[in-house]
């Protein structure tokens, strides 16, 4: 088996279909699936040979003009969304991925319901979109933060005890909805620790480059590191279904969990059997007759 098909396979063990018997404590955030790399030069080696592989996949998706693709990018602070962004989109044809980058809410946006602003912006037929954080943000965030539910403007009586399991509910109906009209949904929850996400904090602190990235809003949700997993672990239980899975990505070794979202994506876009549109007699018939005045004209 070549590096690229073993990698293909890993990206299953990751994979939730069915999230009722998940637990996040099975998943190690320091996990490679077995597989070693003995340099920084091959495990990039590894990652080119896959998005190449998803350049072409991304061609045809373009082509075909049928579906689309959602990628769903969430994670803890520091995990790597903006590097897995950089570093497995970065052989793409631009002009087929949108990139949008949910933060809080603004007043318009609160003045609408939460799916409103992501779904404003869903990926047209023949590309993908990449969200980096999104509406399960309203299961996380708000769910630590619950005094954030208040500049939703909700009426009082439909904040209940049930309106997280509501939430879910919702999400799961509008992902089956998306996979219905040829938005294939793809998600992603890059694992890390918190022992790594503290070296990569002091890291950018170390770093006069990464000064920029670092922010006292992360120290500060720190403390609530335990909230978070619990809620993340509760949302990956309720919303991974078959048509719109979780994968749960060990992410401590940044290249590692690059390499099973690149993984991931082309085996996705594999299956979706993309062809590119075959021509008619007459379109046939009109590149013979370009071809002929072409050569004529060089004469």
């Amino acid at each position: 088996m070549n590096s690229l098909k073993r990698v293909l396979k890993i990206a299953d063990q990751y994979r939730i279909d069915d999230g009722k018997k998940f637990r996040l404590k099975h998943i190690d955030p320091a996990d490679t699936g077995g597989l070693k790399v003995s340099s920084k030069r091959q495990a990039k080696l590894l990652l080119q040979n896959s998005v190449e592989e998803l350049a072409d996949l991304q061609d045809k998706l373009y082509a075909d003009n049928h579906w689309a693709l959602l990628i769903i990018l969430q994670a803890m602070d520091a995990a790597g969304k903006d590097g897995t962004i950089k570093h497995v989109m970065s052989g793409l044809n631009p002009q087929g991925v949108d990139v949008h980058s949910f933060k809080a809410p603004s007043s318009e946006e609160l003045d609408h319901d939460y799916l409103w602003r992501c779904m404003r912006v869903l990926p047209e037929r023949g590309r993908i979109g990449i969200f980096n954080r999104s509406y399960y943000e309203e299961t996380l965030v708000v769910r630590v933060h619950r005094e954030l539910l208040g500049r939703e403007n909700l009426p009082t009586q439909l904040v209940t005890k049930h309106i997280w399991k509501e939430r879910f509910d919702d999400i799961v109906s509008f992902e089956r909805y998306l996979s219905r009209n040829g938005i294939v949904v793809r998600k992603f929850f890059l694992h890390i620790s918190r022992e790594e996400q503290k070296k990569r904090f002091l890291a950018r602190l170390d770093n006069p480059q990464k000064h920029w990235k670092f922010s006292a809003a992360d120290i500060r949700e720190r403390q609530f590191w335990d909230d978070y997993h619990d809620a993340y672990e509760d949302m990956i239980r309720h919303t991974s279904t078959e048509e719109a899975p979780w994968y749960v990505i060990p992410a401590d070794h940044k290249w590692f969990s690059r390499l099973v979202v690149a993984a991931a994506v082309t085996d996705t876009l594999g299956k979706l059997d993309l062809k590119y549109p075959a021509l008619t007699a007459d379109q046939e018939a009109q590149l013979k007759e370009a071809r002929k005045q072409l050569l004529k004209n060089d004469r």
